[in-house]
């Protein structure tokens, strides 16, 4: 019996997607550990490598949304004959859990303070590496699987060039072989704008819906419908923490750390939401369910659509530690290497458009979540003093919350203490 490929259950909440990219072509051959196909869900890209040796023919094409434990191929080995009509292979569809991805059991973690990427863990126990004595070339000395290869003497197989979702659809719509396209992405991604450089196309565009924007729509609208959402804006003043940014980022420098407005607010939410715990919370058939951890999602725009990967366990870290997992999250978020964990647990929401200008917005909720805040630009106000204006930087925040959680005074009360703390900012500190 051929071997089936089963789409690929990726965390607890997905219900659907697609691959995106055969990497294997129809009746071509594959090793074992090289890339068969690119998987997109509402949340992450990733590429899946065979288990088996053979050839691979193809069940599905690309683009087809299914549910995750659907076959949607098979590898046959040298010896099995291999039918015309695939449909007549049976095929079993395998248990979304049996499919999810797990971690084996380590029989000696390494020490605590050993930052590595879920890859990096992988691959060190493939290859018999102790990951706990490398030293990390990823943001803040993470580990990452480049370091664990290098240790081991084992080249990464070439992989053929990254392309972006939206850029394979593109080229699919208009013909284009991706093959003779130069990436301008991240690591030499090819992304959609490649795609149009290389066509010539007229008015009237119709831009199809599927992938990650099919599912962003419905996840909106399914939040919006569902839940009581309403927006109230508050303005605070952000002298202090301008210069304080200012500061910080001169004697960060040689950490070679740059902290963001929207990292001082993630650690003001963070800080508020342990004097708030109703904000950090789910609204479940018959409760409210207060949630002991606080995990932040930070919202990426990418090319494709919107992603949130989330910073755990926020009220543990400093600001300077908020601002390092930050960067690395939006850096492997548009480099396409966000790992399953980086998605997991969000129970609160920060989302920023104010490096666009935006004076307000109104933010929808990530569900379950009851609560995410927009951040705003930072524009020149009035203040007077001693009846003399005086010029002073402000910036609006946009805080949507689930009414049926809590009321407005409540919701103003946390987004109170994010603008007592962002207008004393050295609380931010300690």
């Amino acid at each position: 019996m051929p071997t089936e490929i089963y789409l690929l259950k990726v965390g607890m909440t997905m219900t659907e997607g697609m691959v995106s990219e055969w990497y294997v072509a129809d009746g071509g051959p594959v090793q074992v550990g090289e890339p068969l196909y690119a998987l997109e869900t509402e949340k992450v890209n990733m590429d899946v490598e065979a288990e088996t040796a053979g050839t691979v023919r193809h069940r599905v094409e690309t683009g087809v949304s299914m549910e995750p434990g659907e076959v949607i191929g098979f590898i046959f080995s040298g010896d099995e004959a291999i039918p015309d009509d695939l449909t007549k292979v049976p095929a079993t569809p395998a248990a979304p859990e049996s499919v999810a991805v797990a971690e084996p059991p380590v029989a000696a973690p390494p020490p605590q303070n050993v930052s590595a990427s879920p890859a990096a863990r992988r691959l060190a126990r493939e290859l018999g590496v102790d990951y706990s004595r490398l030293t990390g070339s990823g943001p803040g000395g993470r580990i990452v699987e480049a370091d664990v290869r290098a240790a081991s003497g084992e080249r990464r197989p070439e992989r053929p060039a990254r392309v972006s979702p939206a850029a394979r659809r593109r080229a699919r719509e208009m013909d284009v072989d991706v093959s003779r396209v130069p990436g301008s992405g991240p690591g030499g991604r090819i992304v959609k704008e490649d795609i149009q450089k290389a066509t010539q196309t007229g008015p009237g565009e119709a831009i199809p819906i599927g992938g990650m924007r099919r599912t962003i729509a419905r996840r909106m609208h399914e939040s919006l419908m569902a839940s009581a959402q309403l927006t109230m804006d508050m303005e605070v003043v952000m002298d202090d923490a301008v210069r304080m940014r200012e500061q910080l980022i001169e004697e960060w420098q040689a950490d070679n750390i740059r902290p963001t407005y929207t990292d001082m607010v993630v650690r003001a939410v963070t800080k508020a939401l342990g004097n708030h715990p109703i904000m950090n919370s789910e609204l479940r058939e018959a409760e409210i369910l207060l949630l002991p951890d606080i995990h932040i999602g930070i919202a990426v725009s990418l090319e494709e659509g919107l992603v949130v990967p989330v910073v755990r366990n926020a009220d543990r870290l400093s600001l300077k530690q908020v601002s390092v997992e930050s960067a690395r999250l939006a850096a492997a978020a548009r480099g396409g290497s966000l790992g399953l964990d980086d998605y997991a647990g969000g129970t609160f929401t920060v989302t920023a458009l104010g490096m666009y200008g935006v004076d307000s917005f109104t933010p929808i909720i990530n569900s379950p979540q009851s609560g995410i805040l927009g951040v705003n630009r930072i524009y020149d106000g009035i203040a007077f003093e001693d009846d003399k204006p005086v010029r002073s930087k402000r910036m609006k925040l946009s805080l949507t919350w689930d009414h049926r959680v809590l009321d407005g005074v409540p919701a103003a009360g946390f987004l109170g203490e994010v603008k007592r703390l962002l207008e004393a900012p050295y609380r931010l500190l300690v």
